[in-house]
């Protein structure tokens, strides 16, 4: 800026502080304005940054590049109604904030307090701003906001706004000025690298379990078909007709799974989500994307649009692989299945905020952009990807021919069922990212801003290994009790890492002070978003895990 250049701060949002997605636009609590008869001038907001409930007018406040306002300045004056008073007085009791915007600079302070008085507590409104605003050189670096003079709030009572502007020169640079937003000491505690630390050592176990799997069970297999194959064919049979486990299975676990349609179109949108969270979190790390409001769901978005040709590729291939005939079936739910979810969760959501009248109802042209970015974008390249897929890799590549007839599978024990199993492996995949999912929770609904994205780049690493671990393991077991239905319970087995993270969001959700319909209908509408996410990204790298373990073990086995 230049010397008594004049710079724009901007009216956000107020809201109570308990419920954060809780918000409405500024001029929702009557402040009297500065030129009433003014016209209101806005900064229209990005796509993330109006999913996100962020809507910027003009506070008309008279703010000039270090050029000082040492004396009270006067805002405007009012006299409120009743109504009015009701309604600076419930935001008073329910501890209210607002949030003002300088230079891209967030600013948060309460609405006002309550002070016990002779005839009890009364709500007092703070009609008082004093701005101390720091610059190195010509830029604006930190903005603090005292809010002074509390008067309480009654009907006919003259409340007078009034603002003071101070200016302090500072050795900061510029590149820094965000950082007085982070917390340190909160995201850099010792619990955070006790975690990474743990999850390291849980996957060093469980890649040692699946080396010994490989190594000695299966190499021992694979010596007796060795030595089986110099025998003749009648002491073969008699062999082969005490054999049990995974062996007698080579011409069965080449068998398409149940609903192969929806499976097919979950394990594509899963690594499309896999490798698209890669990206945001470097993306993220390189660019610092969580300084600009809105700016990490911008890139989410758009980035999702644009690796839709990935889970057209992989959903095509997949289920031309198993023999699939209605591709289009295929295509239709894997481009449909992710955002339909997300489509349904945030229209409920939506609606709710209209019936509130919050920020957080999006605005009907950001749907119509985000609608368009998906049908123009995302829709065209999943159909791309899944041409692509089914024509040039469309060919099966199970080293054993599928038999007719498949083979009974024995009663098996309790421990074994395919639903134990799975609930079993969410567990240890849990284990590895709570820690992490407790950060991002704190910081998501507790205005905290989460900025150790390499923790994070760390964790979706071990995750991807625990879960790929897991999911090998229990295929084995499971296929060793002579049960080829292994596709859904590989990836269940990893996919249940999401129920353990829901349920741990309740316990969260527990512990804070969030109330209402709106903020508990957001947490859990969110939440699920979440979770679902979550479930799709773990089962498809189980998946691709287990079938890439089931291939390898398959290989040598003589097939008929």
């Amino acid at each position: 800026f230049a010397d008594h250049e004049p710079i724009t701060l901007w009216n956000n949002k107020v809201g109570p502080k308990n419920n954060p997605q809780e918000t409405y636009n500024y001029s929702y609590l009557p402040y009297c304005k500065p030129q009433p008869e003014k016209r209101e001038k806005h900064a229209w907001a990005g796509l993330g940054e109006a999913l996100q409930g962020n809507e910027l007018v003009d506070s008309q406040l008279d703010i000039r590049f270090k050029t000082a306002a040492l004396q009270p300045e006067l805002i405007c004056s009012m006299r409120p109604t009743e109504a009015q008073a009701r309604l600076f007085q419930h935001a008073i009791e329910n501890n209210w904030y607002f949030e003002l915007v300088f230079d891209n600079l967030p600013i948060l302070a309460f609405v006002g307090e309550m002070r016990e008085v002779a005839n009890g507590l009364r709500p007092f409104l703070y009609t008082h701003k004093r701005f101390d605003i720091s610059y190195n050189a010509d830029q604006v670096i930190h903005v603090n906001l005292t809010t002074e003079q509390p008067t309480e709030v009654k009907p006919g009572a003259e409340l007078v706004f009034t603002y003071e502007v101070h200016w302090h020169p500072t050795n900061t640079p510029f590149s820094e000025r965000f950082n007085r937003y982070l917390d340190f000491s909160f995201f850099e505690h010792k619990i955070h690298w006790f975690s990474i630390v743990n999850s390291f050592m849980m996957v060093f176990f469980l890649v040692g379990l699946v080396a010994i799997i490989l190594s000695r069970t299966l190499r021992k297999d694979y010596a007796r078909y060795a030595t089986a194959a110099g025998k003749d064919l009648e002491a073969l049979e008699r062999e082969l007709a005490d054999e049990s486990g995974w062996k007698l299975l080579h011409g069965d676990v080449g068998r398409p799974p149940r609903f192969l349609v929806l499976f097919a179109a979950c394990v594509g949108t899963g690594i499309q989500l896999t490798i698209l969270t890669l990206c945001v979190v470097l993306l993220t790390i390189m660019g610092n994307l969580f300084s600009e409001r809105g700016s990490i769901l911008t890139a989410f978005i758009t980035m999702y649009s644009f690796s839709s040709i990935v889970s057209g590729y992989v959903s095509g291939s997949y289920y031309a692989r198993n023999g699939g005939k209605r591709w289009v079936r295929a295509f239709l739910l894997t481009a449909l299945l992710f955002p339909g979810v997300c489509f349904g969760i945030a229209f409920m959501l939506n609606t709710i905020a209209i019936f509130y009248g919050s920020l957080a109802a999006v605005p009907f042209g950001y749907i119509l952009a985000v609608i368009s970015l998906w049908a123009f974008i995302s829709f065209p390249l999943c159909l791309v990807g899944t041409l692509y897929g089914r024509h040039f890799k469309g060919e099966s590549n199970f080293p054993c021919r599928v038999k007719r007839i498949p083979s009974s599978i024995p009663v098996q024990p309790w421990y074994l069922h395919p639903a134990v199993i799975m609930l079993a492996g969410g567990l240890l995949p849990f284990g590895s990212i709570f820690i992490e999912i407790y950060f991002v929770f704190t910081s998501f609904w507790n205005y905290k801003v989460y900025y150790v994205y390499g923790f994070m780049l760390l964790v979706l690493i071990l995750l991807i290994m625990v879960t790929s671990c897991i999911s090998i393991c229990g295929t084995y077991f499971l296929l060793n009790a002579e049960n080829w239905k292994w596709q859904w319970t590989s990836f269940g087995m990893a996919a249940s890492t999401s129920l353990y993270a829901f349920l741990y969001a309740i316990h969260f959700f527990s512990k804070t002070k969030m109330t209402g319909l709106f903020q508990t209908a957001f947490y859990f509408g969110y939440t699920t978003m979440f979770t679902i996410g979550l479930a799709l990204i773990c089962g498809s790298v189980g998946y691709f895990a287990a079938e890439t373990f089931v291939h390898r073990i398959f290989r040598n086995v003589k097939c008929d």
